[in-house]
């Protein structure tokens, strides 16, 4: 029996090489052992290859205003630019290319999309751009993006790219826990954003997508600097712990609970947030332990607040928490947020207050954009509304449920 016969498969499949396997193939290759600072070069030689001229990657800065250059041999190292009103911005909020036509050809900007966070986004010029060109760049900016988070674990050349101004050395470690800023599948999606950026000290959150089950979390440790980033960092190691356990909500509070208190003692505490969502059902469970409430959006307005009942701030030894539970529609979005948010006032005026955070989130759910641009527009839009300061740290998590399956992306056809 001949090896065709034994295994007719083969005959079917043609496994020559062509251009643009070659192509990729080379980031594949060469990935695993590439140092970071010779990663442009080899995207230069890249996108060289395919006809495309005075490459950049742009990366998000930390307060998601601009898109700063990366600098590298063989990348054009131009001035930031606005994610606001710019080319660069469009692709980087909406995750898809954007094509400029220009004189001298067509100026590409595609988004770097890892695991659906958007890194930044790579611009070049071409000639001329067809289907067959639309394809093989968007997957060569997939692979960049992939490149980019893999090496960024090991080297600090992105965070200084992307650092607009001094970082404190608690928001070195806030940043340091974050998960990606934003996540999508076809079920759901989410997208966070913390101010002050450069500041940040005692708010933080997390997420983890476990089959259909959307943990997430958001806390406020008590204080300022490094001893509200210290907590911060106890509660979410000890959130996560209890997570990765199968521990449930209730659990998860006690647990949480206990080491913040054998570790800080009774006057310290950490406000808190605990969410769970079924992704295939759309059921959504939470426990409140002294955080404000979060705001329910449906159909581009905020129908009501998820009152619920409460429980002592972690650390306090409070008793079992009641888990409260909201059945979603496809398309509603959840927002949770820190009270610094609500609580941000001039000296001797009143607090911003949560009726002028619904109006806000009300004129920007009217948009239409998706979750990553409405959640970053509702921040700016609130800090500049208080009066572009923000003496408190001011977190914002919104998740937008879609339902549906996610099985076909698991098929090849």
């Amino acid at each position: 029996m001949s090896d065709i016969e034994r295994k007719p498969w083969k005959a079917d499949v043609n496994r020559s090489e062509g251009f643009g396997e070659r192509l990729l193939g080379v980031l594949l290759d060469r990935a695993h052992q590439m140092p970071p600072q010779l990663i442009a070069p080899l995207i230069a030689e890249e996108v060289a290859s395919v006809g495309g001229r005075d490459i950049s990657i742009l990366l998000q800065d930390y307060e998601q205003l601009v898109l700063v250059p990366l600098p590298g041999r063989g990348l054009t190292v131009g001035e930031p630019e606005q994610v606001n009103d710019s080319p660069a911005g469009a692709a980087f909020l909406r995750g898809v290319a954007v094509e400029v036509q220009q004189t001298d050809g067509v100026r590409m900007y595609l988004p770097l999309l890892d695991g659906s966070d958007q890194v930044g986004v790579m611009v070049l010029t071409v000639d001329a751009v067809d289907d067959d060109d639309r394809r093989l760049l968007r997957r060569l900016a997939g692979l960049v993006a992939d490149m980019i988070v893999t090496k960024d674990t090991y080297t600090d050349r992105f965070f200084q790219a992307r650092r607009r101004a001094p970082m404190g050395v608690a928001a070195e470690i806030q940043w340091s826990l974050l998960p990606p800023l934003t996540m999508s599948c076809p079920q759901v999606e989410v997208a966070g954003i913390l101010e002050p950026a450069y500041e940040v000290a005692g708010d933080s959150f997390d997420y983890a997508l476990n089959d259909d089950a959307l943990h997430v979390a958001m806390l406020d440790a008590m204080g300022h600097g490094l001893d509200a980033a210290t907590m911060a960092t106890v509660a979410i190691g000890a959130y996560r712990h209890a997570r990765r356990s199968d521990i449930g909500l209730a659990g998860m509070y006690a647990f949480m609970d206990k080491a913040i208190a054998e570790q800080f003692g009774p006057d310290h505490f950490v406000t808190a947030q605990m969410m769970r969502l079924d992704i295939s059902t759309g059921q959504l469970q939470w426990v409140n332990a002294g955080h404000p409430a979060p705001l329910l959006i449906r159909d581009h307005e905020v129908i009501q607040q998820l009152e619920s009942p409460t429980t002592l701030p972690v650390g306090f030894g409070g008793d079992d928490p009641l888990v409260s539970n909201q059945q979603l529609r496809r398309g509603d979005r959840v927002l949770c947020f820190t009270d610094g948010l609500i609580e941000e006032h001039e000296t001797g005026a009143a607090p911003f207050g949560e009726q002028q955070l619904i109006d806000c989130v009300n004129r920007m759910e009217r948009t239409g954009e998706g979750v990553r641009a409405v959640v970053r527009a509702i921040s700016h839009a609130l800090k500049k509304e208080r009066g572009g300061r923000t003496s408190d740290d001011a977190t914002l998590f919104l998740i937008e449920w879609r339902g549906g399956t996610a099985d076909h992306l698991a098929s090849i056809d």
